[in-house]
């Protein structure tokens, strides 16, 4: 058997950014057990991680974080020492519809996870020594900026306005109370919109790629002058790797992509890339772009103030966002049949039928 010199429990590691992460870990930390933990409910999909679901560093686990019972007993039987915990229900529009669903993964999920770490760490020889509890949050918890020259920085105040900034905000400050009142070393980072390959295709950049390759409609919601600050997802596994091996316990770090756009200068430029990609004249398909009735409680703008991470741990992004919109576009493109496992919900089937019987 195989000595691994730490076990990390990565939550969500079947999702968008999760994949992401679990493959850099992966790869980049063989001397590392990498333990995927996902309930494999509609966001999630091990196809993700085609590429490394072989490697000796790495295991899947599908369990609900929910389950503080037997995610202790996981973390005791490999010795867990690290959480980077992701898994997260994220999409505005379902929790508007539904805030329960919400409430009950991002608030109660992230609670049995600190109640399973703490019990299991506290009983362990070497206390909180060397164990982390990393969480990965959202720059919504901060509310809506104007337009103006203001950024969220890591002393912003909370200002939730949808039911899933809400939930992410309440469990952040779960997180803190357990570094406050049982001293377990916990990290917060708060990241603005990310965008890249396998990304589930309900958000924006996917689902407008997708659409302009079927000539569907592209529905812009109000005038799409909100604007938000997009991040490469890559760039933001790049800088989760950096804290966690670096970053302060008890510190929040705020991680931007320093890419400010309004919504719909974003989807014109999408449909420029598109329209070339698809061997298009360039802007052929902005006849596609429809405007709906704005969404309840939508945040004018976000806007990330990533100085402290860049000062204190030398992060910066990579790729500027004309290069990270071009690969992003390129991937679903030329991985079609992925995009339409995802959105047939062939992948979903599979998944249950694979797990009915464990």
């Amino acid at each position: 058997m195989t000595d691994f010199s730490r076990s990390i429990i990565v939550t969500g590691g079947a999702g968008f950014i999760g994949s992401h992460l679990v493959r850099r870990l992966v790869k980049n930390y063989p001397g590392y057990r990498i333990i995927n933990v996902d309930k494999l409910t509609y966001a999630g999909n091990l196809e993700n991680l085609k590429d490394i679901e072989s490697a000796p560093n790495y295991l899947f686990e599908r369990l609900d974080i929910c389950d503080h019972e037997k995610i202790a007993e996981l973390m005791r039987r490999y010795s867990v020492t690290g959480i980077i915990h992701l898994a997260a229900e994220s999409h505005v529009d379902r929790s508007i519809k539904d805030p329960f669903t919400f409430a009950r993964t991002n608030v109660m999920g992230t609670l049995s996870l600190l109640q399973a770490a703490r019990t299991v760490w506290e009983a362990s020889p070497q206390g909180y020594a060397g164990k982390l509890f990393y969480h990965i949050s959202t720059d919504e918890v901060y509310g809506s900026l104007g337009f103006d020259d203001t950024l969220f920085t890591e002393k912003t105040p909370y200002s939730p306005h949808s039911p899933y900034s809400a939930s992410k905000a309440s469990s952040d400050h779960f997180v803190r109370a357990f570094h406050d009142t049982y001293g377990m070393p916990v990290i917060v980072t708060n990241c603005s919109n990310n965008y890249g390959p396998y990304q589930f295709p309900e958000k924006l950049i996917p689902l407008f790629i997708n659409n302009i390759r079927h000539n569907r409609p592209l529905p812009v919601y109000g005038e799409g002058l909100n604007v938000r600050d997009w991040l490469f997802v890559e760039d933001h596994a790049q800088a989760i790797d950096l804290i966690f091996h670096r970053g302060t316990p008890g510190e929040t770090y705020n991680i931007g992509g320093f890419n400010e756009k309004r919504n719909i200068d974003l989807i014109r430029a999408l449909i420029k890339v598109t329209d070339r990609l698809l061997g298009r004249e360039e802007g052929a398909s902005e006849k596609l772009i429809t405007y709906v009735t704005d969404r309840k409680g939508h945040d004018l703008r976000y806007a990330i103030d990533a100085r402290k991470l860049n000062r204190e741990l030398g992060w910066k992004p990579s790729l500027e966002f004309e290069e990270g919109l071009e690969r992003t576009v390129k991937w679903y493109l030329e991985n079609q049949e992925w995009m339409d496992r995802i959105t047939s919900g062939e992948y979903e089937r599979y998944y249950d039928d694979m797990y009915a019987n464990r």
